[in-house]
């Protein structure tokens, strides 16, 4: 699994999600319809602010019995495959069943055991509940829903590529989360992002400034703006570029 510093980790979880998503359209390295999840999964603790992590993935059930086990958090095997993955993690939960959402899987107990295995958020299509007792551990969480049963929940796997909320994550892979959503960061450029979004947030603040100030004019804006590209270049960040042209399909 490709890993980036933890300093640089850090320094990815100083930014919004809208900043990071603006320095990886930079460097040209994927279409900007793709990389970030959908609108179906929304975020549920705003205020915690973003977190980093990499992916330890995982599939859910709830609304069907299990097949073993005496309760819907014991899964052993579970719990050690996560801590395969480098930390800091970010759970991936995929509900698999035709109706998704109907029970949770995560709630209190299952958000305290995450955060002891130095796991720092959880995202699933399907449910969570406990609110108040997730939100107590600091663990982000972007869900489809909020539940009143756990139902039937376990897992039925893990450690392979899921799709949820129309982001494909396989695990290990680099995330950014806050209140817009999750998106994937490429590890390739990881440690180039945090110095373009410096440089994004103060130029984007040069001309929030000019808008401000008595010295606005259309020409005013325009040198702004062309100030503001002829920097970027020169910093060492290609202009933004739309690979090929493609569009994608679907979510």
């Amino acid at each position: 699994m490709p890993t980036v510093s933890e300093q640089t980790v850090k320094d990815l979880e100083q930014f919004d999600t809208c900043t990071i998503s603006n320095a990886i359209e930079q460097f040209g390295v994927r279409l900007r319809n793709e990389g970030f999840m959908n609108s179906s999964v929304r975020c549920l603790f705003p205020a915690l602010g973003a977190r980093a992590g990499y992916a330890a993935v995982g599939r859910v059930r709830t609304a069907s019995t299990p097949v073993s086990g005496p309760c819907y958090y014991h899964s052993m095997d579970w719990w050690k495959y996560i801590l395969t993955v480098p930390a800091p993690r970010f759970i991936i939960l995929k509900d698999s069943d035709h109706v998704f959402g109907n029970g949770a899987l995560v709630g209190e107990v299952h958000a305290n055991i995450f955060a002891a295995l130095g796991c720092t958020a959880v995202l699933t299509n399907g449910a969570i509940r406990d609110l108040p007792g997730i939100e107590n551990t600091g663990l982000q969480v972007f869900a489809g829903n909020v539940a009143v049963s756990h139902a039937y929940a376990h897992i039925v796997g893990f450690g392979e590529p899921v799709e949820v909320a129309g982001l494909l994550v396989k695990p290990g892979d680099l995330l950014h989360g806050d209140r817009h959503g999750v998106q994937l960061v490429p590890t390739s450029i990881a440690a180039q992002i945090p110095k373009a979004a410096r440089d994004l947030v103060q130029a984007e603040q040069n001309i929030i400034d000019l808008c401000r100030s008595k010295a606005f004019s259309l020409d005013a804006l325009a040198k702004e703006i062309e100030s503001t590209s002829r920097k970027m270049s020169m910093s060492g960040c290609p202009p933004p570029t739309n690979p090929e042209g493609k569009r994608k399909n679907g979510p």
